[in-house]
């Protein structure tokens, strides 16, 4: 569709950059970009640019980078490209005199059927919980965080032993697409605004952090196998080896569940020429992918030709 309603798009990370990227193909009329400031990162400090910001630069679009949103130079930014409608992929909560802006509105897209999953990891929080579907929802803005009035939802299946990696892509190209549905929808008027459901049992999706990411291996095999996929590849589920008296830190990225019952004793790592499989309640979680610290990422059989010796590996504190 191509139209003339002035749309302003907000976003940082490639979740967002492919929503941008689906608008800019489709011919909508993006008069500008708003992103977070460049910043440093890594050992070296180097520069480092938004994906949203790069992508906006490829294709000439103005940019803004506030550091205050509540910043007059900023809202006087704003207000000069009189848009019509704010579209808000990944980005920050937004001050009142920002959402209230353009005289469509300012609409969301959140990767989770609303009202469950409110916060900032919807996709690693339904994978850790073993849901079999999520899904993304657009939503209007208002004063309080994912609250707001309900425009359209598109669900998404979720496998056995899918990862919140491959959760990302399947929602980034099916909300992409359902910003262009919503987008048409709020132009036409013909999409009503839902409130969202006031009650308080709604599931929960708090930002991660690395401590979070240690894997109980007293879990059940279930919750273990979901909890290392609902954290792949990032920020990734963590455990510690023993190996010669030196402790190292080891991502599990893929896995499988094998239900199995055995008289093994809870994180006794089995080894052979195929096969990298440690033994939990109920079966035994089977290692197809991981990274040990210091070294790259490795499949199984990898990690089983680097290793020279098998029984020496143990799990720290189990």
């Amino acid at each position: 569709m191509n139209n003339d309603t002035r749309i302003v798009f907000m976003g940082t990370p490639d979740f967002a950059t492919g929503c941008l990227k689906k608008l800019v193909e489709n011919r909508y009329n993006i008069v500008g970009v708003v992103t977070v400031a460049d910043k440093p990162a890594g050992r070296g400090k180097k520069i480092s640019q938004s994906s949203v910001k790069k992508y906006a630069q490829e294709h000439h679009l103005p940019i803004l980078q506030p550091t205050n949103l509540k910043d007059e130079n900023f809202l006087k930014e704003l207000k000069e490209l009189k848009a019509d409608l704010q579209i808000v992929v990944a980005f920050r909560m937004l001050p009142e005199a920002v959402w209230k802006m353009p005289t469509l509105g300012t609409f969301n897209l959140h990767a989770s059927l609303l009202p469950d999953y409110r916060g900032a990891a919807p996709i690693n929080w339904a994978i850790i919980n073993g849901d079999q579907k999520s899904g993304v929802t657009t939503f209007m803005i208002d004063e309080k965080i994912d609250t707001g009035e309900i425009l359209l939802q598109k669900e998404v299946p979720i496998s056995e032993n899918m990862t919140a990696g491959a959760l990302h892509d399947e929602l980034l190209y099916t909300g992409a697409e359902l910003i262009l549905e919503t987008v048409d929808g709020l132009i036409q008027k013909n999409i009503k605004p839902q409130p969202q459901p006031l009650h308080s049992t709604f599931k929960k999706a708090p930002k991660i952090f690395k401590n979070d990411c240690k894997i109980n291996w007293n879990d059940t095999l279930e919750n273990i196998h979901n909890f290392i996929r609902g954290l792949s590849p990032y920020p990734g589920a963590w455990t510690e080896l023993n190996l010669n008296n030196e402790t190292f830190s080891f991502k599990i990225l893929q896995t499988e569940k094998i239900l199995e019952d055995h008289s093994y004793k809870t994180g006794i790592i089995l080894i052979d020429k195929k096969t990298f499989k440690i033994a939990v309640s109920g079966g035994f979680i089977l290692i197809n992918q991981g990274q040990i610290q210091g070294k790259k990422v490795q499949n199984s059989i990898d990690l089983i030709n680097g290793t020279t010796n098998y029984n020496a590996i143990t799990l720290k504190n189990c």
